[in-house]
C-alpha cells in the first residue's frame, strides 16, 4: 500500500483508496529530489479514483494528473474537504504540460471515468478540472461521451477551498496565471541539475582545447587557460539559468534568446574586467571567452521558455529554429578563436 493511503472506502464501484492530506517527510524529500531533477521521469502515482476526508455520493470530483508533485499539491490543499480525486494517466507529467501534449485530454478523461465506474460512485454528473488543463480537454465532447459536465476550477490548487465555498465560482485572482520571482527561482535547481552530464563533457573538451598551443599541447596551459574558459562557461550558466529567471519581467527583449544575450553580455563585461589582470589572455582570447558566455547564456535562457506561461509551443519552435544555429555558430567561432589566441 502507498504511504499516503491510510485506508479504503467501499463504494458501488469497489474499494477506493482514502489518502492523507498532510504531506509526510518522505513526500517532502521526494519534492526536493524532483526539484533537483532526481527521479523526475518516474515521479508519479497510479491513475484512478482516490478519496479525501469522508466523501459521499454528493461530494465533488476533482481531476488532476498522476505527476506526484501535482497530486501532492492538490491533496495538501484539501484539508477538511470531502472530495473524490480522479487521477488521469498523464505518464508522470504535470497538468499544464500534459494538456499541451494531449495526455491530460478528453479521451483519457472519458476513459478514466468509465474505468473507475465514477457514475456509480457519485449521484451528480460534475467534474472540476484545473484551468491549466483547458487546452487538452473539450468540455462539450466529455459531456456527449459520458454525460459529465466539466467545471473549470482555479489555476492554483491553493485556491480550491475558496472556489468550493464560493459555490464553484472563481474571481479574477483565481483565474490569473502568475509567474512570480519565487515561482521562477524554484525552477532554477532542476535546470542546472539537468546540465550536469553535458557540463562535465563540455568542460573536459574546453580543458583539452585550452592546452593546445605552440608546443602542441601543454598541461600547464590546459590548467591556466582552462580555468578562464571554465569561468566563462559557468558565468554563462549563471546568466542564463539564474539572472534571466530572476530579472525576467525587466529584461527588455521579448525573445528569451535575446534576454539571455543581454544577461550574458552584462556578465561577460564584468568577467572581462577581471581578465585584464591575466597576462596569458590576449584581446582575442578575451573576445572568445565573452562569446562563450553570451552564447551559453542565450541558449540556456531560451531553454527556460518551456517553464513559463509566456510562450506557446509554436513560438518556442520558431525561436529555436531561429537562434540555435546562431548560438552554435557563436560557440564554434569562440572555440576556434580560443585555440588561435594561444598562438598569437
Amino acid at each position: 500500500m502507498c504511504p499516503f493511503v491510510r485506508d479504503f472506502i467501499p463504494t458501488p464501484s469497489g474499494n477506493v483508496p482514502l489518502i492523507q492530506t498532510a504531506l509526510a517527510f518522505r513526500d517532502r524529500l521526494g519534492t526536493i529530489g524532483v526539484r533537483l531533477g532526481l527521479g523526475r521521469s518516474n515521479y508519479k502515482v497510479a491513475p484512478g479514483l482516490y478519496a479525501v476526508g469522508h466523501p459521499d455520493d454528493s461530494a465533488e470530483v476533482l481531476v488532476t494528473a498522476n505527476y506526484k508533485l501535482s497530486f501532492d499539491h492538490l491533496r495538501q490543499s484539501l484539508q477538511d474537504i470531502d472530495a473524490w480525486l480522479l487521477v488521469l494517466d498523464t505518464r508522470g507529467i504535470n497538468v499544464w504540460c500534459a494538456a499541451g501534449k494531449g495526455t491530460f485530454g478528453t479521451e483519457e478523461l472519458v476513459r478514466r471515468i468509465r474505468h473507475t465506474g465514477l457514475s456509480q460512485v457519485v449521484s451528480h454528473r460534475r467534474l472540476i478540472l484545473p484551468q491549466l488543463g483547458a487546452t487538452g480537454v473539450s468540455a462539450l465532447k466529455v459531456k456527449k461521451a459520458c454525460g459529465f459536465e466539466v467545471v473549470w476550477g482555479p489555476v492554483r490548487a491553493t485556491d480550491l477551498k475558496r472556489f468550493l465555498f464560493a459555490g464553484r465560482s472563481c474571481d479574477a485572482s483565481m483565474r490569473r496565471v502568475t509567474f512570480t520571482l519565487v515561482e521562477r527561482l524554484v525552477l532554477v535547481p532542476v535546470e542546472i541539475t539537468l546540465l550536469g552530464k553535458h557540463l562535465i563533457g563540455a568542460l573536459l573538451l574546453i580543458a583539452v582545447l585550452s592546452g593546445i598551443g605552440p608546443h602542441v599541447f601543454s598541461l600547464a596551459a590546459a590548467w591556466q587557460r582552462g580555468i578562464w574558459a571554465t569561468a566563462a562557461v559557468v558565468a554563462g550558466i549563471a546568466a542564463g539559468c539564474l539572472l534571466v529567471p530572476a530579472l525576467l519581467p525587466w529584461l527588455p527583449a521579448r525573445s528569451f534568446a535575446l534576454k539571455g544575450l543581454l544577461a550574458g553580455s552584462a556578465v561577460a563585461a564584468v568577467l572581462t574586467i577581471g581578465q585584464w589582470k591575466a597576462p596569458m589572455l590576449t584581446a582575442g582570447a578575451m573576445l572568445s571567452l565573452g562569446m562563450m558566455t553570451v552564447a551559453v547564456s542565450s541558449f540556456l535562457a531560451m531553454n527556460f521558455t518551456g517553464s513559463t506561461p509566456f510562450t506557446s509551443p509554436s513560438g518556442v519552435e520558431k525561436e529555436m529554429r531561429r537562434y540555435i544555429p546562431l548560438q552554435a555558430g557563436a560557440i564554434f567561432v569562440a572555440l576556434v578563436l580560443w585555440i588561435a589566441s594561444a598562438f598569437f
